[in-house]
């Protein structure tokens, strides 16, 4: 029984200390753009962008923030009214504004730096 605890304590504490490992930082303040809307019209879309970064890195993205908040904001503005109000859509305009903040990144940096982008609010008009 002693044995099954100090495991458990260990697989315990080295979850936490992973967890531990990594920071998050947001994009002050929200973004808010455009989009392609239906009958020549614009739609707009606020969020909040937050990056799952390791912690040791928090300083360099945040330099690069203006950089990869640009892109962002590129990446939806092209969008089109059908996609930005899906859920399908949300989630495959999420995955490229993550793919291409990792490739900023490695760009900038030689590594890709994020773990992980996340729309934590998403309000659109």
């Amino acid at each position: 029984m002693l044995k099954y605890l100090i495991i458990l304590s260990f697989f315990i504490v080295s979850l936490s200390s992973k967890a531990a490992d990594y920071a998050y930082y947001g994009f002050e303040p929200d973004i808010i753009t455009n989009y392609v809307a239906v009958k020549k019209k614009m739609g707009f879309v606020r969020l909040t962008v937050e990056l799952m970064v390791p912690g040791d890195s928090l300083e360099i993205v945040e330099h690069h923030s203006p950089l990869l908040r640009d892109a962002i904001i590129d990446i939806i503005g092209k969008q089109p009214e059908a996609k930005v109000k899906s859920i399908k859509g949300r989630s495959e305009i999420q995955l490229k504004c993550e793919e291409q903040v990792k490739a900023l990144l490695t760009k900038e940096t030689g590594k890709p730096l994020i773990k992980k982008l996340l729309f934590t609010q998403w309000l659109d008009n």
